[in-house]
């Protein structure tokens, strides 16, 4: 059976588009498993290019949980999360912050909530249409690793904020070539298999500006939740800015990371808004035959 036939069974599948600072995602409610393991990675490939279908860099997709954690008590629900590509994710900062929205208006959950990632359990307060999200403890913080980029050396500091970031301090926020040495360093054996997020960062107006290559989508996106983390942990606390730091991303939109002295308490908070809803055509993945 061909990719298109197999996901002709997902027809009229309903889904929300929602952005969380320019980062942009389709959401569906999959609590009653409409569609199944099998099929979500082709259909993240299959919805997530732009001008060929709704277009968007990821795929969520919220499902029931009766766990109950140890440390914080019931899981309201998990997700699957799944790249512009088809790739699993083991966590998104600004894809956390959407579907904790979507959750609480669908009534999945509370204004306060739990919820199940690769990463580990995320705990997420939701406001109007702004959600605060706790992601979980940064971990391999390195500084000052040094890389051959086309004959020149470059310098990076770097997190795993829930997925690996490295970041590098520029001086010209708009004049870093994201697409080009974002892609190199992403791919760099160095970070081989599994490959890394690669962001920019440059102090301005006490405001740390950052523009992330993100891995999965294999572009520069107009933001991303986890990357503008990683930015504030390195290069804003290098530069002297306190938490919370104000993180601008390329939107144009203004997130807020705040963290305790240890950096090991962190927490996303900005805006989450609804796009639009609707049912998948069975032609929105016609382009893949």
């Amino acid at each position: 059976m061909s990719e298109t036939q197999a996901l002709n069974s997902l027809a009229g599948l309903d889904f929300v588009k929602m952005t969380g600072s320019g980062n942009d995602f389709i959401v569906v409610d999959n609590r009653g498993a409409g569609v199944p393991p099998a099929l979500m990675s082709r259909l993240a490939r299959a919805l997530c290019p732009r001008r060929l279908s709704v277009g968007a860099d990821g795929l969520i997709l919220l499902r029931p949980s009766h766990r109950v954690d140890s440390v914080r008590g019931p899981v309201d629900f998990a997700w699957d999360f799944f790249n512009a590509d088809g790739s699993s994710a083991e966590m998104c900062g600004n894809g956390g912050r959407c579907a904790a929205r979507f959750a609480r208006d669908r009534g999945i959950a509370g204004d306060q909530m739990l919820f199940d990632t690769l990463a580990g359990p995320i705990r997420a307060w939701v406001g109007g249409g702004v959600v605060k999200l706790e992601l979980v403890k940064p971990q391999g913080f390195y500084r000052g690793l040094t890389l051959e980029i086309d004959g020149n050396r470059l310098t990076l500091d770097g997190v795993n904020t829930g997925v690996p970031h490295a970041v590098i301090t520029v001086d010209d926020i708009d004049a870093a070539a994201v697409r080009e040495i974002g892609r190199r360093v992403r791919f760099h054996p160095h970070f081989a298999p599994a490959g890394t997020n690669v962001n920019f960062a440059a102090s301005q107006d006490g405001e740390l500006w950052v523009r992330t290559y993100e891995r999965g989508v294999e572009d520069e996106t107009l933001a991303c939740g986890t990357g503008a983390v990683a930015a504030a942990l390195t290069a804003g606390r290098a530069l002297g800015l306190d938490s919370p730091v104000k993180v601008r991303v390329k939107s144009g939109e203004t997130l807020l990371v705040h963290f305790n002295a240890a950096a090991d308490e962190v927490f996303l908070e900005g805006g989450a808004a609804y796009v639009y809803e609707g049912n998948l055509h069975p032609e929105a993945w016609s382009w893949m035959a």
